[in-house]
């Protein structure tokens, strides 16, 4: 396990599902949701997602398309998963997480921080690129990370932005809807924390529309945005601008 700045896990803070939180109290309420789901969290992930999960990361870091020793950062990196998919093609990833308790439990080499994704410790064109996996949703203010992206990632360097959402194909998004709302809140509470599996299917209530998240990206300084849908999740995928135009 990475060394990481040393803090306690928050009181526990409950979320109500039927009525999401915003600013600061999510900021705590996140925080302490995810404090309590670290140890199971991978476990959880690979049974919701019949180990779809996996493969996703490794397209998500395909697309980074950077080369060998690129810094990358893994923004609210949980356990650790894109910090190992990472390295294992050569790049040297630094894990971020609001979660002490994911960073307790991660399972990776990576250098690890404890810290807000909207406050990165991090210089100015400091690193290569970014990734962040499934968190885009839980964060306070997406338009202010998207900007806190563009500051710490040079110009031509590039971010993969992997999070669940519901398939494009009518069908489809029926038959997730189904499974997302019912189904995995009882993996979930059965696995794990059944308030906690609750909370993650509505989540994706926090999440703008792809127009306005691309709109977010170009106004923060990305060209090139595109997006790549899969059955239960998106990638999201940009290049930084160079800070002339």
């Amino acid at each position: 396990m990475g060394a990481f700045n040393a803090a306690k896990p928050d009181t526990a803070v409950k979320i109500d599902p039927e009525n999401l939180p915003e600013g600061d109290e999510k900021r705590a309420a996140v925080r302490s949701l995810f404090d309590r789901i670290a140890g199971r969290y991978d476990m959880v992930n690979r049974v919701i997602t019949f180990g779809l999960d996996v493969r996703w990361r490794r397209s998500a870091v395909s697309a980074l398309d950077l080369s060998a020793g690129s810094i990358v950062l893994d923004l609210a990196c949980g356990t650790g998963d894109f910090c190992r998919e990472t390295s294992r093609v050569g790049m040297a990833p630094i894990g971020v997480d609001l979660s002490m308790g994911m960073l307790v439990a991660a399972r990776t080499d990576a250098p690890l921080l404890h810290g807000d994704v909207l406050a990165l410790p991090v210089s100015t064109g400091a690193v290569d690129g970014a990734v962040c996996g499934f968190a885009l949703r839980n964060l306070v203010e997406l338009s202010g990370f998207f900007q806190e992206l563009a500051r710490v990632i040079r110009p031509g360097g590039r971010i993969s932005l992997l999070d669940a959402a519901e398939p494009e194909n009518k069908l489809l998004r029926r038959g997730h809807r189904i499974y997302f709302q019912k189904f995995v809140p009882r993996i979930g509470g059965l696995l794990s924390d059944r308030a906690a599996y609750r909370y993650l299917p509505k989540s994706l209530a926090y999440m703008p529309a792809w127009a306005e998240l691309k709109r977010q990206l170009e106004a923060a300084g990305f060209v090139d945005v595109e997006r790549r849908v899969f059955i239960g999740a998106h990638l999201i995928t940009a290049t930084r601008a160079s800070r002339e135009g």
